[in-house]
């Protein structure tokens, strides 16, 4: 099975979607809730149905990019935010961007990327960021015994993953994921150098 543009948007237009927790993620909620610059350019990719986009506008947020893979679900999301000038809404893979942001908020992307491309991953999130800019989110804090996604991991693999690129990376416990999750996230803040 090839995780590709063609098996997401299969997954969304059959609803099948048992990632989607239906709101923002209690920990991305608490970490926008310490946010104070509304204009912090911020990128969600992979973002689904981006529940943590409509908080941070919510919230008076003015710079918001969110970029999903699968056609419908995009064109769902335009409909959804109509002509809101303080999003922007990307129908393409993360992998192609070239703008930089401030802060990239991971929340299901990277455990639902094929471990093969893990490394990719943190190259282009580091490259996506500006100088002093922060990759925050969620990472599952276990691996999983069935085939995904979703793809799980240890803390001592993703540091040494995201150590690679970043100097400053911090994984924590989650102390408010959602009952399903409980025990089961890391919460990562790595920061690009000046």
């Amino acid at each position: 099975m090839e995780l590709n543009k063609a098996y997401w948007e299969n997954r969304y237009q059959t609803n099948q979607t048992g990632w989607d927790m239906k709101q923002v993620s209690p920990p991305l909620k608490s970490y926008i809730d310490g946010i104070s610059d509304k204009n912090t350019h911020i990128l969600i990719p992979g973002c689904g149905n981006a529940y943590e986009a409509k908080y941070l506008l919510d919230r008076g947020f003015t710079n918001v990019t969110i970029v999903d893979i699968a056609t419908p679900l995009t064109k769902q999301l335009q409909q959804q935010f109509g002509n809101n000038q303080h999003i922007k809404i990307i129908n393409d893979d993360v992998f192609n961007l070239n703008d930089t942001y401030d802060l990239i908020l991971e929340q299901t992307f990277f455990c639902a990327l094929p471990l093969h491309l893990r490394t990719n991953y943190v190259s282009k999130m580091y490259n996506l960021l500006k100088p002093s800019g922060k990759l925050a989110g969620l990472l599952f804090a276990s691996e999983f015994a069935a085939p995904g996604p979703p793809f799980g991991g240890k803390i001592a693999d993703y540091q040494k993953l995201f150590g690679v690129h970043f100097t400053n990376v911090k994984l924590e416990p989650c102390y408010n994921s959602i009952e399903q999750r409980t025990g089961n996230e890391l919460f990562i803040i790595a920061k690009k150098e000046s």
